[in-house]
């Protein structure tokens, strides 16, 4: 009697850019991870990533508020250099803006026109069927289950010239993943590294600049580019 041969571990395709042979990749116990090898990201296996409603609970524990000086120099780290490029009176999104919206309202005081949505305080789809000169994303995209679909949709919300500002923190220089706080967060699900966006710039012909080591900032090019396609 022969013995069946025995197939390799299935691994999951990349979240992000959807490519196939992801490795295992070392982190934070108990989960899984995963490294891409095509965009480097690393990534929880899917079946270990919380429900919403396990995400929601966190999330509702987080006590940050407009009127917390502390809150807004943190995210000033992504406001301010969004500001040094902006038009006057660009149109904007903030996207993920959590419970007590604070980065939209920094925005304003500058003179810009914005909005806000999140899926579980601001659910407002309508909002996501718009365009704008600016989008931004403070300390979100590392909780997106499907960061790739997400993302494609901002990007093609941005008007010609548009800015997408990211704020994350990136695994480029850990020294030792197991040690690394952003992967003990349970709500944490992906971990972008520069080629990460690297990529994302390439994909849908973006400018990407990184003026501090958690911010990148994407503007999409004038023409040239059809959105529609991707």
């Amino acid at each position: 009697m022969t013995t069946p041969a025995i197939s390799p571990a299935v691994t999951p395709a990349c979240p992000l850019c959807a490519a196939s042979h992801s490795v295992p990749s070392p982190g934070a116990p108990p989960r899984t991870y995963y490294r891409c090898p095509a965009c480097a990201l690393i990534f929880v296996a899917p079946e270990e990533r919380p429900t919403a409603e396990e995400e929601r609970a966190v999330y509702d524990l987080h006590e940050n508020t407009p009127d917390d000086p502390g809150y807004r120099r943190f995210l000033a780290r992504l406001c301010d250099p969004l500001l040094a490029r902006l038009p006057p009176a660009s149109q904007g999104l903030d996207f993920g803006c959590g419970p007590g919206p604070t980065l939209s309202l920094m925005m304003e005081d500058a003179g810009h026109r914005m909005t806000v949505f999140d899926p579980f305080y601001a659910p407002y789809p309508e909002r996501l069927a718009r365009h704008y000169d600016v989008i931004t994303a403070s300390e979100v995209v590392e909780h997106l289950h499907a960061p790739g679909q997400v993302l494609a949709e901002l990007i093609a919300r941005l008007r010609q010239g548009g800015w997408l500002g990211i704020m994350t923190q990136r695994s480029d220089g850990v020294t030792d993943l197991t040690r690394w706080r952003y992967m003990r967060d349970s709500t944490h699900v992906c971990f972008f590294s520069k080629r990460s966006f690297d990529y994302l710039a390439e994909q849908y012909g973006l400018t990407v600049t990184f003026p501090r080591d958690d911010v990148v900032l994407l503007q999409r090019e004038s023409g040239g580019f059809d959105y529609e396609k991707h």
